[in-house]
């Protein structure tokens, strides 16, 4: 069975860190993308970041570019999503996924809260 779990969420000042975690286990960790999504207050979900376990590419959405990074730890089966420099506009539950596009899982998601 597929397993994502997020934890790392919180409450953070405009300017402030944030760092996720996704800990995956039920699949073969190298043989998929594994990504992060993210639904705002009356908002659609959109796609944040994605990361290949097999090569380390990266898939970035724009408004997020230079502030967010995206890593995994194969021995861990965890992939993380260090935030910085966030912004109000990056409020929004965080869903760990895999794969990245279309979504096959999602984890339950972890509430990320920006105060201005």
């Amino acid at each position: 069975e597929v397993q994502l779990v997020e934890s790392g969420g919180g409450l953070v000042q405009a300017g402030g860190s944030l760092r996720l975690s996704c800990a995956a286990s039920g699949f073969t960790f190298d043989d998929y993308a594994i990504g992060w999504f993210r639904q705002a207050p009356g908002k659609e979900r959109e796609g944040v970041s994605c990361i290949s376990s097999s090569d380390g590419s990266t898939y970035w959405t724009d408004s997020v570019k230079g502030r967010f990074t995206i890593s995994s730890d194969n021995a861990k089966n965890t992939v993380y999503l260090q935030m910085d420099s966030l912004k109000p506009e990056d409020t929004a539950i965080y869903y760990c996924v895999t794969p990245c596009g279309p979504v096959d899982y999602w984890g339950p998601g972890t509430q990320v809260t920006v105060s201005s």
